[in-house]
């Protein structure tokens, strides 16, 4: 997938075997049963070109990022402490990413969080302080897909986990 998220764009087996082949060895067939795979399963898009497929990713990878973070919130038995440590890991850039995200969820849907109306509202809010809206990623499929794994990896997930 990263491969695939990487050229953003629709891609051939032979053109991720040539990519990956930089860095190690691999066979065709064994990209092309990934990639067949991580079709199965709804992670990609496939149109046929000639003799080939080419591949599309159906998610972005924001959203898989999202939707690993949202799994392993969501499997903790104190989900306030598991994001109080998450948060304490962060560097200064990353917190400063979050303040962002949050302040664009509290002006785009003040109904999430209650503390919006004590913020400056888009409406009184200087017209070059507002930013677009965040673009809201696709549904992503219940499995969340990695790197191609590499020969004799584990063929039942998709990153070879």
């Amino acid at each position: 997938m990263s491969r695939v998220w990487q050229w953003n764009r629709p891609v051939t087996v032979r053109e991720v075997l040539e990519d990956l082949q930089r860095e190690r060895s691999i066979a065709y067939t064994t990209v092309m049963t990934v990639m067949d795979n991580l079709h199965q399963k709804g992670w990609v898009r496939r149109e046929v070109d000639g003799r080939a497929y080419r591949y599309t990713a159906v998610s972005t990878r924001a959203a898989y990022a999202a939707a690993l973070m949202n799994e392993a919130w969501s499997k903790s038995d104190n989900p306030a402490a598991a994001l109080v440590a998450f948060f304490g890991m962060m560097s200064p850039t990353q917190r400063d990413a979050l303040e962002d995200a949050v302040r664009m969820v509290r002006r785009d849907r003040p109904e999430v969080i209650p503390e919006a109306a004590s913020e400056t509202s888009p409406e009184t809010a200087p017209e070059a302080s507002r930013e677009p809206a965040p673009e809201v990623p696709p549904e992503v499929p219940s499995e969340v897909p990695g790197e191609v794994p590499s020969e004799g990896a584990d063929r039942e997930h998709p990153a070879g986990r």
